[in-house]
Order: C-alpha cells, then structure tokens, then sequence
C-alpha cells in the first residue's frame, strides 16, 4: 500500500498518480481520460493573488514559510510575488508538474502547495518552472518532455543538489480528484534510483518512496502526524 500511495503522489503531482492505476482497467482507463487535454487557462488560475500567496505558504508550518519567498502562477508562468529571507519558497504547483503521463496532468482543480528549502529551490523547482512555461506556450506533454530531456542534457536544467527537499503539510492541498489531500509529508529528493539504499518500501519502513525518471531523482517520502496549522492528521493505514 506504502509503494501505491507514493507513486500516486509523485504522478498526480511533487508528491504519485500510479495509486489511481492499481484500480480496476475500467477505471483505470476513466482516469487516464478524464483530462484528456488542457482546460482554459483561468481554471488553473487563483484570482486572488493574496489568496494564492497564502495557500503557498500553508505548505508548512509558519515559523518556515513565513520567512520564505512565495512565488504565484501568472499568465506568463511563476513570478515571485513575496521575497523570502530564509532560503525557503513556497509555490502552489498545478497538476503539470507531475510527469507527462499523469492522469491528472491537466486536471485544473490540482493545487498542490510545497514549501522548498534552498537546495530544492536552486535545483528542483527550475523542472517545474520549465514545465509551467512550457504549459504556457501551449506545447504538447510530447513536447514538454523532450524540452525537459534536453534541458537536462545540455545542463540548463542543474543537478540535483543534495540535501533537496521540501514539506506538503497544507490540510487545503488538492493532489487529484480522489486523493485530494491525502496526509501531511515531507519529500526528500535523491539523484537516480535510490530507493533501495535508503530501504524505502519495506514492511515496517517508515520510509516510502518512487524513482521518478521524467526529473531525474527518486522521491522519498514520510508522513508526518500534524498539518500545517498544527491539527492532527488521520494517521495513515499500512
């Protein structure tokens, strides 16, 4: 169940829509096309940017993000729309920035809030930055991958840096129609496929993680008992 819920956190969003493809063919099939193409932009938009700025910053607990840079989605991609003081930044991300074969990849009702630390920022959010402006000037997912491979190829996309992470711990977090918002997490971020280095996945492990191919890293994962605003959280069924 551990190695389902991850890969439905990872897919759906930062966090993996596999979950949703343990079900049934049929429903499997329903998901795959529920999102079949982009919607209007304006449903991916927050109208209010206090409210977007707001929504970033519950990712993690304020005594975080509320000393962090906040970026917010524009027509033109992510702007900085707060400076930030302690090397964190908060940004909600759309369902775009899950990999290209995500069932929910244009599901505009996504909201998925991460607060990064600083060598998450500098090299795990420009993938999503990227994508988002890809999104943007109306590429195809086709598209939006081989841009990525390349990018990572010429090295305009960096290295993952160690110590890259980031906490979605919003109780407001949207991750797909059927999870929504699941638990609060942190996410640690790992070049290549780690997985087993890190004993992930295994019974009694508290350690669950996914290799992500599309962003060059595996994403481990471990749920956490409180949200953001310091509420318990339902406690995750193993």
């Amino acid at each position: 169940m551990q190695k389902k819920m991850v890969r439905f956190l990872l897919l759906a969003l930062l966090v993996s829509v596999l979950l949703s493809c343990s079900a049934c063919p049929a429903r499997a099939q329903a998901e795959k096309t529920a999102y079949p193409a982009m919607a209007p932009l304006d449903s991916y938009m927050i109208p209010d940017e206090n409210a977007e700025i707001a929504l970033a910053r519950s990712a993690a607990p304020a005594s975080i993000s509320g000393a962090a840079e906040v970026m917010v989605l524009r027509r033109t991609g992510y702007a900085t729309a707060v400076k930030g003081t302690n090397g964190f930044l908060c940004i909600v991300e759309r369902g775009w920035a899950a990999a290209t074969d995500a069932p929910d990849f244009w599901n505009p009702k996504v909201r998925s809030p991460n607060c990064f630390n600083a060598a998450a920022a500098r090299s795990f959010v420009p993938i999503v930055l990227m994508k988002t402006r890809l999104v943007l000037a109306g590429k195809s997912k086709a598209e939006i991958l081989a841009a990525t491979e390349a990018a990572f190829a010429s090295k305009q996309l960096p290295a993952l840096e160690p110590g890259a992470m980031c906490y979605m711990t919003s109780k407001q977090q949207y991750l797909n129609d059927d999870g929504k918002a699941w638990h609060p997490h942190v996410m640690m971020f790992v070049s290549g496929d780690a997985e087993k280095s890190w004993g992930a996945n295994l019974p009694g492990s508290p350690i669950i993680a996914a290799n992500d191919p599309e962003e060059h890293a595996t994403i481990f994962m471990v749920v956490v008992s409180k949200w953001s605003d310091g509420t318990p959280a339902t406690p995750m069924e193993h």
